[in-house]
């Protein structure tokens, strides 16, 4: 069972400039991530681009990916359907990929009442043995996922965390008064990260990493520490990178950055294109302007180099 715990990158797929899986620049960011000391890997994600692979590619990202980790991390595949029985095949599916974990969205299109939710949720669960992370993201799915709900998902003993992108912070302190560690909370959103760690989130589903690891982890590290004021400074500054997460277009301004620091190409998959004009030069001048002063890490994060 996964521990739920450290920083997740939900990672960018990558593409070639004809639209082919870019294998390679997948796997160079990947390894730098290990390097920095994440804890968790999730793939096919939104940030992944899922919505528009084809199950053949999504299967050779779970392949490579599970061969190229070799078990040093956890690797989660995110799923996110529209039907209960495509969830459900896909979980089972897993179940033979060599992951680890799943990160389950609720169902997409369709705005499920509470108890069709609970309904896909729990079908799920009942069809696989890995362990599972609830996505709860009502801002973009239109779903909240309430502790009343998670009350009706504790006997479901696999469904063991949640990705916590309400906005809501109040929502990480009522999770923890009412069911203890039941239920890992992980940060979903990076502006938000730092408030939900000191709340008490054990983890962060994180998107700025993709191209920025290792202050990524530093801020975890140092915030599990009780160094608040050391992380504080690095999160102060990642702050204008990290609101790049929250926009429609988080995908091409996360993959603009990782170009910017070596991870990374910029090649998206349509409907998305590549970002131009103004636009990219602002998008550019964030980046840029953090870069020129990019901080100085702790030692032990240096060593991790």
């Amino acid at each position: 069972m996964i521990k739920w715990k450290g920083v997740f990158p939900a990672i960018t797929t990558k593409f070639t400039s004809d639209d082919k899986l870019d294998l390679d620049a997948f796997h160079a960011n990947i390894k730098v991530q290990l390097k920095a000391g994440i804890d968790g890997i999730i793939i096919g994600g939104s940030l992944g681009e899922a919505s528009t692979l084809s199950d053949p590619e999504k299967e050779k990202l779970v392949k490579s990916t599970v061969e190229l980790v070799g078990g040093k991390i956890p690797v989660v595949l995110t799923i996110a359907e529209q039907s209960t029985k495509k969830a459900v095949a896909l979980a089972e599916a897993a179940d033979k990929s060599g992951i680890q974990g799943l990160m389950v969205l609720p169902p997409m299109r369709y705005n499920a009442d509470p108890r069709e939710t609970l309904a896909f949720f729990k079908e799920v669960a009942a069809a696989t043995d890995l362990s599972i992370m609830i996505y709860n993201n009502p801002i973009d799915y239109k779903i909240l996922v309430t502790p009343d709900m998670f009350e009706e998902l504790e006997p479901c003993k696999n469904i063991q965390a949640v990705k916590d992108s309400s906005r809501d912070l109040t929502l990480i302190t009522k999770m923890i008064n009412r069911f203890g560690e039941r239920f890992k909370i992980l940060a979903g959103v990076d502006p938000l990260a730092m408030e939900s760690l000191v709340l008490g989130a054990q983890g962060w589903v994180a998107g700025l990493v993709c191209a920025f690891p290792y202050e990524t982890v530093a801020i975890y590290r140092l915030v599990q520490e009780g160094r608040i004021a050391e992380a504080l400074e690095i999160y102060r500054w990642f702050f204008p990178l990290l609101e790049l997460d929250i926009h429609p277009k988080l995908v091409q301004y996360i993959k603009l950055a990782e170009v910017a620091t070596g991870l990374g190409t910029e090649y998206v998959r349509a409907p998305r294109l590549m970002l131009t004009g103004e636009e990219r030069k602002r998008i550019l001048e964030i980046i840029e302007s953090s870069l020129a002063v990019r901080p100085e890490l702790p030692t032990w994060e240096k060593m991790a180099l």
